[in-house]
């Protein structure tokens, strides 16, 4: 019979905020089709304590150099704000 490899800190981390991505993707859902208001007041409340946990593991994997997203650049940034402005007034 195989060994299963143990997974490592990082896989681990890793794999909790893939997780979360998908955990807080469906309670938005949830709470964005939802009728009662009183049921989607208690989504939303659930997704704001998700979020809250995949920030951790996000800081968790970033403090130890594990999860390094690029940095924006200015210009994209400057192109992305027009892009947007202009819809919202447009809209």
């Amino acid at each position: 019979m195989d060994q299963m490899k143990a997974m490592s800190d990082q896989e681990r981390i890793d794999d909790f905020l893939s997780s979360q991505k998908q955990i807080c993707s469906t309670y938005d859902t949830f709470a964005n089709e939802c009728v009662s208001t009183s049921l989607r007041d208690a989504f939303l409340n659930i997704l704001n304590e998700e979020h809250k946990i995949q920030s951790d593991l996000f800081n968790a994997a970033q403090s130890r150099g594990w999860y390094n997203p690029e940095q924006a650049q200015a210009q994209k940034i400057s192109q992305a704000y027009q892009k947007f402005s202009n819809q919202q007034t447009t809209a």
